[in-house]
């Protein structure tokens, strides 16, 4: 399924989409804001939406997480380009698979894993902080062209076992997977020194030698010295078992047939791991999120590394009056995001859009294609309003968002799209104060689009 984002209206040029042409790309979309809410949602802090039900998921212990599992196969089902195993192991345990081929060698896989079952309610650190990494690993790297295969994996019963990693490694032994790395996340979120403020920022890369295990390593660290991450790498060896790694260290017949695995995660080494461990105090206000967040980039990055990004731009340029795809020398599709059609005939790299609405451009370049990120497009030419001129408040919104016109404007417009690129809500007042009414609406980010005769403007809202 495709998901799309709507961009912010540009009047003069502006540069959309998601073009990741280079790593350094890819670490500037991981978004603090989406990691941020996903931990919330996971650990129960918030209610969210799991297949049409409001629901809280509070408690993800392994013989009552199955709201937990359905909520990261809707995760995963809004993304392109992969495709998800929901993997039963036992009579309780469910292993949550999603697999993105690689495009030029699809049988050279990469492993990126984390544990989503717990020992008590919320648990935000032990191990919401490792799904949420995966989660934000797949919705930015789902949509870029890859040489190798990666695997998202989220276990279950980890915390009696590890049964759900050793059943996917055995099987993936039996089967000769040509698995060439697991990165596992374990508790990545913690860190002792004030959130937000300058300290260690220490992690630990636990590795054995085994296999390639030493050369994981080196390689994340490399990832690490070539970018500009607020974080400090302890390194340990012999490291420990006690996580998902260890089922693809411990594989077959110990240690000839072992697969490279390393854990990455907050810093047991120095001592520094949550004082709230396996207890119900593990909640999301006792997180340094600056710090997870650090943290999330360097993996994301690393994944793009090894799993060879390939250099397609799916980028947007915007004017007045013109869409034009930033890669040159390719075959191009636009398409109506508010229908999620193709435009008949609009196969140029530019696009000249006859009506206001929501466009995105498939881009096929060689056996890669991509789709960029939706673009907002106006076709009226009109201002934007001045910062001072509209308020949009309170963002996050639970219920009621309150739109303040500080200017004598006879009548205005409201439109409320998600991030598909749908419209979901529209309003017209001639009120200095509009209120809209978003309570029914599923979590997540909108796109809120306010339109008078003369200007226009668009803004990023969080539904609580």
């Amino acid at each position: 399924m495709k998901t799309f984002k709507t961009s912010l209206i540009c009047i003069f040029v502006c540069v959309f989409g998601s073009y990741a042409q280079s790593i350094q790309d890819i670490i500037d979309q991981v978004d603090i804001n989406t990691l941020d809410l996903t931990v919330r949602e996971f650990s129960g802090e918030i209610s969210t939406v799991v297949d049409g039900n409001t629901v809280t998921i509070i408690n993800r212990q392994q013989a009552n997480n199955d709201i937990a599992a359905d909520y990261l196969v809707q995760k995963f089902e809004q993304l392109d380009n992969i495709t998800i195993i929901d993997q039963p192991f036992n009579a309780n345990g469910r292993n949550i698979i999603a697999t993105q081929v690689g495009k030029t060698n699809p049988n050279d896989i990469y492993i990126i894993c984390a544990h989503y079952d717990t020992v008590a309610d919320y648990c935000a650190d032990d191990n919401a902080t490792g799904t949420t990494a995966v989660l934000e690993a797949a919705r930015i790297l789902s949509t870029q062209c890859l040489d190798n295969t990666i695997v998202y994996a989220l276990w279950d019963e980890e915390e009696i076992g590890l049964r759900g990693s050793q059943f996917y490694a055995d099987q993936a032994f039996s089967n000769g997977d040509n698995i060439l790395g697991v990165l596992n996340l374990d508790m990545i979120g913690y860190d002792g020194d004030a959130p937000g403020q300058p300290g260690d920022n220490e992690f630990d890369i636990d590795y054995l030698n085994l296999a390639n295990s030493s050369g994981m390593k080196d390689d994340i660290i490399s990832v690490l010295n070539s970018y500009s991450f607020d974080l400090s790498v302890i390194e340990v060896n012999p490291g420990t078992a006690a996580s998902d790694h260890a089922s693809f260290w411990f594989v077959g017949n110990f240690p000839n047939d072992a697969y490279s695995a390393v854990l990455l995660g907050e810093s047991w080494e120095t001592n520094d791991e949550t004082p709230f461990y396996h207890s119900s105090g593990d909640r999301k206000s006792t997180l340094d999120m600056p710090y997870f967040f650090e943290l999330t980039k360097l993996v994301t990055a690393y994944m793009a590394t090894v799993g060879g990004l390939v250099n397609v731009d799916n980028g947007i340029t915007q004017t007045v009056t013109t869409l034009t795809a930033d890669q040159a020398s390719a075959s191009y599709q636009w398409l109506n995001c508010n229908t999620d059609l193709p435009i008949s005939g609009a196969t140029s790299q530019s696009y000249i859009p006859s009506v206001s609405g929501n466009y995105a451009v498939e881009i096929t370049s060689g056996n890669c294609v991509e789709l960029s990120d939706c673009i907002q497009f106006n076709t009226l030419g009109l201002d934007d309003f001045l910062a001072s001129e509209v308020k949009v408040f309170p963002n996050p919104v639970k219920t009621n968002l309150s739109v303040e016109i500080t200017n004598n404007i006879e009548s205005i417009a409201l439109d409320l799209y998600d991030v598909s690129g749908r419209l979901v809500k529209q309003k017209t007042n001639a009120s200095e104060i509009i209120s809209l009414n978003m309570k029914s609406l599923p979590q997540g980010v909108y796109f809120l689009k306010v339109s008078s005769s003369e200007k226009t403007g668009t803004y990023k809202i969080v539904k609580e």
